[in-house]
């Protein structure tokens, strides 16, 4: 495993990490000041449920390499609506933004296909081990 590769599995095993470690699990877990954070939010308590197990899933997928690159797709919706969330209450939004562009320079580490996809490179030499519909 070569160097780029290795510092993209150690972003994306941060990314997870964060998001699964810190993020979601304070959405199933109970503390101090919960309920008004996300009333702010405008989120219920019946809905952080559902948002959380999303945000695992769709993590999980983007640590998997075969669903790597639709987690990628999928986290990047999902951290642009968590944009507008704060948009739309007037709260700092540069974080999410911030994260979407290091789930992409990890999967492009992990998998350079993505790198030559995205700017316009050739896929053919893209690392054989990425998903089929880039090589």
């Amino acid at each position: 495993m070569n160097k780029a590769k290795i510092v993209g599995w150690v972003l994306s095993g941060l990314l997870g990490l964060m998001l699964i470690g810190m993020s979601a699990s304070g959405k199933f877990t109970e503390w101090e000041g919960k309920d008004e954070m996300f009333q702010h939010l405008g989120v219920s308590s019946e809905l952080i449920q559902k948002i959380g197990i999303l945000e695992v899933v769709i993590t999980v997928m983007f640590l998997i390499p075969r669903t790597a690159f639709l987690g990628a797709i999928l986290l990047t919706g999902y951290l642009g609506g968590a944009v507008v969330i704060h948009l739309r209450v007037g709260d700092a939004f540069v974080f999410p933004i911030l994260l979407g562009i290091v789930v992409w320079i990890a999967l492009g580490l992990r998998q350079p296909g993505v790198f030559a996809l995205a700017f316009g490179g050739s896929t053919k030499d893209a690392d054989p081990s990425g998903p089929a519909s880039l090589t």
